[in-house]
């Protein structure tokens, strides 16, 4: 008996972030579009060996992208919006514009990018197609008939991925000036679909892998179903092809009546976070259809179970025919680090024997094939694997009974501050004496290849902790005296000591460990490396006081945030413990945070901002699972909070979220302000507020940082203007969108500048 293996997608950045470096040589002009493509061909080749020397019989082809895959979905069927008509939208100029925005003022070229948003409860962000009236669907690009081609070339049994027409349109927002929903345009789509479908069909494809994650949402059935239906009726008439669906994520739940009637050849079925499906899967999907079972689980960095996924796998292979059953990852490897391999001698033996990134889940996906079909052969590979997770359930650094006793011994007292929002407000007003339409920003400030430099000797040891210092004391002294020239009112320490916002802390507490190159794509080329946390967390010491401290005595007359990242962030951009309740390790994380808050009060720090941009990115895809995710990371951010004074204020931060499904969580964090994201979502915020209201101090973003465009002052006024139409004038704020990290430092002083005048125009006219 032979078992298909397969993963749904392989990451793209490569072993050593190669796409990253190229992409960003490419956007500085150091490298030739032509350079560009024959680099990430290579990529694409080394990546495809990869996994066919670990086992796999068939290799996914057309889930690599130079940023986001919907965007090239959508750049496929010709979704381009007006503004980028002008650009070559035959190379790649449109798409990265599409992406990041285009500013070049010597031609006359100005235009934004894409709104961008969180890839269903991951950190993975895409970009949002934006669909018009009577919208011109044409086959613009070939992509991955191309990518498979190259497959097949190489000799590779290949299965081409394709983003399907239904989560492509649902995906997408009716474009500025239009009014129809894009669903409603499935009909004018489909037969662009069945263009390209048909080429992968010429080209060679048996299967195509259909991409429909919105399988995995709670939908309107007889929407949703009348939709699939209208579109995979139509691909049903190409001769030659069969189809995947493929969902991931969670369960199909109620959806999975009515996909299993579709005229598709087999399902994909997430086991790892759906698994209540199953047994209604296999009473459910006719027996004709293939089964491809998701056992790997795609989006965390641990070990899998392979006798007990073997089990599993075993109990669908009895209830099906045989070779209806493949084997797979629960989703795409994207949201795995690329290989262990590099962590050899940097992790100890007994924390690497835990892990599982790409490579290894590739290989674990082979391991549970060839098990299925005579376990003998594998039989040295099952027995390390059961020693290895056998270690992680005995290891007594995983628990530490204080810490679970601390948090066990709480009451509600821990959960609330100890006056009302205005009895607060009002003290915090006559302490920190601000003016009207306050400014600041988020707090990062850009990571120049000299800061990075500095970090880089320090960490080899070539540069002294002494001088390390005196340069971060520099720099940040330098950037807080910069703020105050401009004007802004509340002061940021610019972060150079930190990396990342999530790696920072978890390398100042306990119960997390760290890798070397375990990064994974956020955006774009944007990279994150997220710690693991591995077993009970507390805080050994304090972790940014005496930063805080320096970078207030930097001014004399305005107040310097104190800036920590907030529990359900630090949770959700790390790799999680599995072995108990995600609200238990965010309590524990909470209560770290807690003492740092404390710490800084008590070291005269009168603003302290406890960032939580994966709030949104947390709640759970079905609406029966809200009501308990919003409780506990409620709780866990006011447990973080509540051990201050009246007088201090807090602050949080949320990123690029739709937010209406949980303003009324947001409203019950307490927080005295908070910064949110706005400019890229065509101020959807104002929806939000006009339905709630929302009490307390609120800056939503004028600008979008993740663009290197400068935002006008006129743009940016408008912005503010609208706000002020629902936010009293006594409670908004000035800001940008997000962090300024990644940016340069032209940019974000031109940037900076204009925000400030629009603050200070405000002021004048309000007063007049």
């Amino acid at each position: 008996m032979s078992i298909k293996s397969t993963v749904l997608g392989f990451p793209r950045m490569g072993s050593d972030r190669q796409l990253k470096k190229l992409v960003e040589k490419f956007w500085a002009g150091k490298a030739t579009e032509q350079e560009l493509v024959e680099g990430s061909k290579q990529l694409r080749a080394d990546h495809w060996a990869l996994q066919k020397q670990h086992g796999l019989t068939e290799v996914p082809a057309g889930d690599f992208s130079y940023y986001d895959h919907v965007l090239d979905a959508a750049f496929a069927v010709g979704i381009i919006p007006e503004r980028y008509q002008q650009l070559d939208t035959a190379g790649t100029q449109a798409y990265f514009a599409m992406a990041r925005g285009l500013q070049n003022k010597s031609i006359g070229i100005d235009v934004p990018s894409l709104e961008m948003k969180k890839w269903f409860d991951t950190n993975y962000h895409f970009m949002v197609p934006e669909v018009a009236d009577n919208q011109k669907f044409v086959l613009h690009s070939t992509k991955v008939v191309d990518e498979f081609k190259e497959a097949r070339a190489l000799g590779y049994t290949a299965r081409p991925v394709v983003l399907g027409p239904v989560s492509l349109l649902a995906l997408s927002k009716t474009a500025k000036g239009s009014s129809t929903k894009p669903l409603e345009q499935l009909a004018s789509l489909v037969p662009v679909y069945v263009e390209l479908l048909g080429q992968l069909a010429a080209a060679g494809a048996e299967w195509v892998q259909m991409d429909e994650p919105v399988l995995a949402l709670d939908l309107d059935a007889a929407v949703y179903k009348a939709a699939f239906e209208q579109a995979y009726s139509e691909f049903a008439k190409i001769d030659g092809l069969k189809y995947l669906l493929t969902s991931y994520f969670n369960r199909l739940g109620e959806n999975l009546a009515w996909a299993a009637t579709l005229p598709v050849h087999g399902i994909h079925l997430d086991l790892v976070r759906g698994s209540d499906d199953l047994d209604t899967a296999l009473a459910t999907i006719p027996e004709d259809k293939i089964i491809s079972a998701g056992l790997i689980n795609g989006r965390n960095i641990w070990k899998a179970n392979l006798g007990q996924q073997l089990a599993v796998l075993n109990k669908i292979i009895s209830a099906r025919a045989p070779g209806r059953v493949w084997v797979s990852s629960s989703c795409s490897l994207l949201h795995s680090p690329h290989s262990l391999q590099p962590e050899v001698g940097h992790l100890d033996e007994e924390t690497l024997g835990w892990l599982s990134f790409a490579e290894e889940k590739v290989e674990e996906v082979a391991t549970l094939a060839a098990a299925a079909a005579d376990p003998t052969t594998v039989q040295a590979k099952l027995q390390v694997n059961a020693a290895n997770v056998a270690s992680r359930k005995s290891s007594e650094r995983i628990t530490r009974p204080a810490v679970q006793q601390r948090l066990a011994a709480l009451d509600r007292s821990f959960y609330t501050r100890k006056a009302p929002f205005t009895e607060r407000q009002t003290l915090q007003r006559a302490a920190l004496k601000l003016p009207l339409f306050p400014t600041t920003t988020i707090g990062s400030f850009p990571q120049t290849a000299e800061v990075r430099k500095a970090r880089a000797q320090f960490r080899k040891g070539a540069l002294a902790e002494a001088e390390y210092t005196e340069y971060l004391e520099a720099e940040t002294r330098k950037c807080i005296e910069w703020q105050d020239q401009i004007g802004l009112d509340v002061l940021v320490h610019g972060e150079f000591e930190r990396t990342d916002m999530v790696e920072f802390f978890g390398e100042n507490l306990e119960g997390f460990v760290f890798t070397k190159k375990g990064w994974v794509q956020s955006y774009g080329s944007r990279c994150v490396k997220p710690p693991v946390i591995f077993g009970d967390v507390s805080r050994p010491k304090a972790m940014t006081v005496d930063v805080a401290k320096f970078a207030q005595s930097c001014s004399a007359n305005k107040p310097v945030k104190g800036m920590l990242t907030g529990p359900v962030t630090i949770l959700k951009w790390s790799f999680v413990r599995d072995d108990q309740p995600l609200s238990q390790t965010a309590g524990q994380i909470a209560l770290a945070i807690r003492d740092e808050v404390v710490d800084l009060e008590a070291a005269g720090i009168k603003v302290i901002q406890v960032d939580e941009p994966a709030i949104r990115e947390g709640l759970p895809l079905r609406k029966a699972d809200y009501a308990a995710y919003l409780e506990w990371s409620v709780d866990v951010f006011r447990l973080a909070t509540t051990g201050v004074t009246n007088q201090t204020q807090i602050h949080t931060h949320f990123c690029y979220s739709d937010f209406n499904e949980i303003f009324t969580a947001i409203q019950n964090l307490d927080a005295d302000v908070i910064t949110i994201e706005n400019s890229k979502s065509d101020l959807k915020l104002l929806g939000a507020l006009e339905t709630h209201g929302y009490a307390a101090e609120i800056g939503p973003g004028l600008y979008d940082i993740h663009s290197p465009r400068v935002p006008s002052v006129e743009e940016m006024t408008a912005r503010f203007a609208a706000l002020q139409k629902y936010i009293p004038a006594e409670n908004l704020w000035a800001n940008p969108d997000c962090g300024l990290k990644t940016r340069g430092w032209p940019e974000v002083k031109e940037s900076l500048e204009n925000l400030v005048a629009v603050a200070v125009n405000a002021r004048l006219q309000h007063q007049a």
